[in-house]
């Protein structure tokens, strides 16, 4: 397994180890061992998967601590533009954003730490997006910034109008309004 950083403190893209042949492929995509000698000591609780359809933006979601999530995100089926932004108050990158497009070809996948929104747009016909969460889902907990917000200016790769939206994801709040109780070193 390899872990890459990225420019946003604790955001990783993980390369596990996938050993293939004439049968197709087999690879760990988690071993508490393995992450815990990588200095990763998460304790996953729940699993998700979702199924969607080109150009469907789903994000940008986060819980307020105690019930704060770590992810981890993979693909199962097509591809994603993974996206994360820092809400964390005092970290160097607070505000900023980054994306990483993950498949089920290159097999990548993104721990996202408590403290980023996290959200993705299929850039494939249909993708299948799993993900293992360290908390378990608390709707009095959950917040949600607006995905075209312009002061985050993420590059979705697709105009505002054209992305299929929930209408949840659509009346979300702008960065400048948004709440958290996130602090950088104190999630």
């Amino acid at each position: 397994m390899k872990i890459r950083e990225t420019d946003i403190p604790g955001l990783l893209i993980i390369e596990p180890k996938v050993f293939e042949d004439a049968r197709g492929y087999f690879y760990e995509s988690y071993n508490e061992r393995l992450f815990a000698e990588c200095g990763l000591d998460i304790r996953f609780v729940q699993d998700n998967e979702s199924r969607s359809r080109r150009d469907v933006i789903r994000g940008l979601h986060y819980q307020l601590a105690p019930h704060a999530q770590s992810k981890l995100i993979r693909v199962l089926e097509g591809a994603i533009l993974d996206v994360a932004v820092d809400l964390r108050k005092n970290s160097p990158t607070y505000g900023s954003w980054c994306g990483i497009e993950i498949s089920a070809e290159n097999r990548l996948q993104v721990l996202v730490p408590r403290g980023l929104a996290h959200g993705f747009r299929v850039i494939s016909d249909t993708a299948t997006v799993f993900y293992k969460c360290d908390q378990f889902y608390h709707p009095e907990s959950e917040r949600s910034i607006l995905f075209a917000d312009k002061t985050l200016a993420i590059e979705w790769g697709i105009g505002e109008y054209r992305a299929i939206i929930s209408e949840k994801d659509r009346i979300a709040p702008l960065f400048f309004f948004f709440y958290n109780n996130f602090i950088f070193g104190n999630i």
